[in-house]
């Protein structure tokens, strides 16, 4: 039977088996694998955070709309670093909250439903009024909630509270992420002040599909 062979280091020859070559072989193959896995994965996030919605359903007050926000809730959150402190312990729940009316109707709770952000579960909790909200990462003010609004972004002020919503003017006003529809696509905009205010650490990558970016980083 023919054996592979291969240099060692001293300049000897040496011999290695079909076998001990065909382990390697697949070794390499499956780190390529996970490196490729990897990077489909990462590409994969970044594509639904900058994916279109069709005009039919922009126009709609479906809940298809609240599908695609939804899906932009999970991804914003991978893309955030909050604070030493945030959690009890490395499994503690990253909780999502909502306040007044639920827009999402459930499509928030499903989408939400059995999924991790690296150790931690996924949880959603809805609120009427702002001063019953507690323990909340990630806090949506939806459209209809403009008399909460303000009541609202002060109640979480100086928290690590990931604020999102789709209210005319919200990162503007103090929000850190505030959902916008131009063209018939969902897209986004950033206040890092805010972000830096409730001591959060947004990823560049984020950023970077960011319609808009209101103030600096500390630092520039």
């Amino acid at each position: 039977m023919e054996k592979a062979e291969a240099r060692s280091i001293n300049g000897n020859r040496m011999r290695i088996g079909p076998r001990a070559a065909s382990r390697n072989l697949a070794l390499v193959s499956l780190a390529v694998s996970l490196a490729v896995s990897l990077a489909v994965s990462l590409a994969v996030s970044l594509a639904m955070l900058s994916s279109t919605l069709p005009a039919a359903r922009c126009e709609s007050s479906g809940s298809s709309e609240y599908d695609v926000k939804a899906a932009f809730l999970f991804h914003f959150a991978q893309f955030v670093e909050w604070p030493a402190g945030t959690f009890k312990d490395a499994t503690s729940p990253l909780t999502y909250c909502t306040v007044g009316d639920d827009p999402f109707r459930g499509a928030l709770d499903q989408g939400l439903s059995g999924k991790t952000i690296g150790t931690r579960p996924l949880r959603v909790q809805h609120f009427k009024l702002p001063h019953e909200m507690q323990s909340c990462q990630v806090l949506f003010v939806g459209a209809g909630e403009n008399k909460l609004l303000a009541d609202t972004i002060a109640n979480v002020s100086g928290r690590p509270v990931l604020t999102v919503g789709e209210t005319e003017h919200f990162a503007a006003d103090g929000g850190v992420i505030g959902f916008v529809v131009e063209a018939n696509k969902i897209r986004f905009e950033v206040n890092l002040e805010a972000a830096e205010k409730a001591n959060l650490k947004i990823s560049a990558r984020l950023l970077a599909l960011a319609k808009t970016v209101i103030g600096n980083p500390k630092g520039n």
